[in-house]
């Protein structure tokens, strides 16, 4: 997995404070925001890649039956 940038980081880490700000009226710092996001990163995020990676499968899947059906109607009859 790529490593994140600093730059992503920080703006997940304002989304984080955020949200616990907006949801639960609770002020949480840079340092609380970070665990909570190390925690989602390292115990969540696999979920939601493999359900990406289905997600492309699914997508891949329709495309190449597409493709094959565009396939069949270029055949030639054999005889006239």
């Amino acid at each position: 997995m790529r490593k994140m940038s600093k730059e992503i980081k920080e703006e997940m880490i304002d989304r984080i404070q955020a949200f616990f700000i907006k949801e639960r009226g609770e002020e949480i710092g840079n340092l609380a925001a970070e665990q909570v996001l190390d925690f989602i990163t390292e115990e969540m995020a696999s979920y939601f890649y493999n359900e990406g990676i289905e997600d492309s499968i699914s997508a891949l899947q329709l495309r190449m039956e597409n493709l094959e059906e565009d396939l069949y109607t270029l055949k030639h009859p054999l005889y006239k």
